[in-house]
């Protein structure tokens, strides 16, 4: 299977065994969701077979469709379903129970689809709305979808990357049950602790290619990390944060006082001195996201006032945050980050040619200078810098992202989950560059799911709950101090 430039699966071996989980690992680009593309339909392959239990021969699935009716069911990392449909129209979209009219017997799809997701103890009504679920929720939604059916094979690409460890312990708890039932499960997640709490095996590729299979109590996490890796590495202890900072004394960039927006975040205050880096915590929902977007100007302030390098602040949307020196690296990449039909050289120049202006355009040799500098120092794997962002795998579009606000040279940037869904080692790269930044003197809002990224890269944590800041830990900083906090029983 190959792409401009790049040649993206050679000649991968894939075995697959009736109830068991196997874990599909490596780093981003190694091949993983074109292999899934190609099992799928979506992408047709050029050389090699597809063999299924049941089924005379070679398989060829021609679409999604083709592969599910062979019994090849799909979650993908980034949730492709309806948004302006119900959660029972989702669940049923393409396979709607029918009247003896041969209309679409609505009462009966709203009674099954409640019994499927009540059945997952997922806790929403099948009439509402999909747009008015979470993006957790909808995640669960999808896998219910798949769940029912009647697979023989289950594909969950990433289906953990929105979900808190409830919704988690949920979702392997259903993993457990089909695998009981005779479902063979592939799995692929860059939560590391995941792969050996849930899995049977693991096959890794690289580049493209197999590096190997392995029974799961073969393969201790370092020896997974070097597989996938290519090369000894010792799972992220080469992050050494040292001594913590006092900050207090260094000038203060960030002066937030009372600051709130409607039905999200409710009144907060929070300082963030030059050199800081301040991580947001709390579980999923909690408005670790809302508060920055209201500091940022992407939700407008209700209450309260920031101050910015001791100066007063009116921002009114993103574009005065961005003169003012500030960047924001959303935590949906696809939805707000990324924009898939520019190149990848224009993807890194968006937020720098928005600061100047439409009437100031970026001369074409001095985009070509950025794009490349920023490929270069992110390593950005790519064909050219032309290619076509959708093109790219994930982890490299959040390269990308990051390069363009990295651009504009911020004072202060929000990174909202800029490590999620990415492979370990580009992880570790993103965690030295914020370390990096930072000595260098600039100041940052770090968002994580994962509290030791978290606690190697902050200098204070502001734990949420509820759409409320309700503390800042600043001594201490563990990770059994942290739950507590979230769980509101203090240090």
């Amino acid at each position: 299977m190959t792409f401009p430039g790049v040649k993206a699966l050679d000649n991968v071996d894939l075995t697959l065994r009736k109830g068991e989980i196997m874990a599909l690992m490596g780093e981003n680009g190694a091949g993983k969701s074109t292999l899934i593309k190609c099992l799928t339909g979506i992408n047709a392959f050029e050389a090699g077979e597809i063999h299924l239990e049941g089924i005379e021969g070679a398989v060829v699935n021609h679409s999604t469709l083709d592969a599910q009716k062979k019994g090849i069911s799909t979650v993908y990392q980034e949730v492709n379903l309806c948004p302006n449909l119900s959660v029972a129209e989702n669940l049923f979209i393409g396979r709607e129970p029918r009247t003896k009219l041969g209309t679409i017997n609505w009462k009966e799809m709203v009674k099954k689809a409640q019994k499927i997701i009540d059945d997952l103890d997922i806790k929403v009504d099948a009439t509402q709305n999909l747009e008015e679920c979470s993006l957790a929720l909808q995640q669960m939604i999808a896998i219910a979808r798949a769940v029912d059916m009647d697979c023989k094979v289950l594909i969950l690409d990433e289906p953990t990357s929105s979900l808190d460890d409830n919704e988690v312990e949920k979702l392997f708890t259903l993993m457990r049950q089909l695998k009981d039932k005779g479902v063979a499960i592939v799995f692929v997640t860059h939560f590391l602790e995941q792969v050996y709490a849930v899995c049977d095996r693991i096959t890794v590729l690289r580049n493209g290619q197999l590096v190997g299979e392995y029974p799961i109590n073969e393969l201790p996490r370092v020896k997974l990390v070097a597989a996938m890796m290519g090369k000894d590495f010792d799972d992220l202890a080469a992050i050494k944060t040292g001594e913590k900072q006092d900050f207090s004394k260094a000038p203060l960039v960030v002066d937030a006082k009372g600051m709130s927006h409607k039905g999200t975040i409710k009144p907060f205050d929070l300082e963030i001195h030059e050199g800081e880096v301040v991580g947001l915590t709390g579980l999923l929902g909690s408005g670790r996201s809302e508060l920055a977007r209201v500091i940022y100007g992407a939700d407008k302030n209700q209450t309260g006032e920031l101050k910015f390098r001791g100066k007063k602040a009116d921002i009114n949307a993103p574009i005065d945050a961005m003169k003012l020196g500030m960047g924001l690296l959303p935590d949906d990449r696809k939805a707000e980050g990324i924009i898939g039909d520019l190149s990848v050289r224009e993807n890194i120049i968006l937020a720098l040619q928005a600061k100047r202006g439409v009437f100031r355009l970026l001369p074409m040799s001095k985009q070509i200078e950025i794009a490349d500098k920023y490929i270069d120092m992110l390593q950005i794997k790519t064909a050219s810098r032309e290619t076509l962002i959708k093109q790219l795998s994930g982890g490299n579009q959040q390269k990308v992202i990051l390069g363009r606000w990295l651009a504009t040279d911020p004072n202060f940037l929000i990174l909202d989950e800029p490590t999620r869904g990415i492979d370990i080692g580009t992880k570790t790269e993103i965690q030295k560059l914020v370390l990096k930044l930072a000595g260098e003197g600039k100041s940052l809002i770090f968002i994580s799911s994962e509290i030791e990224e978290m606690l190697r890269t902050c200098s204070k944590l502001a734990v949420m709950r509820d759409g409320q800041k309700v503390g800042e830990i600043t001594e201490n900083l563990t990770q059994e101090n942290v739950m507590k906090e979230i769980a509101g029983m203090g240090a």
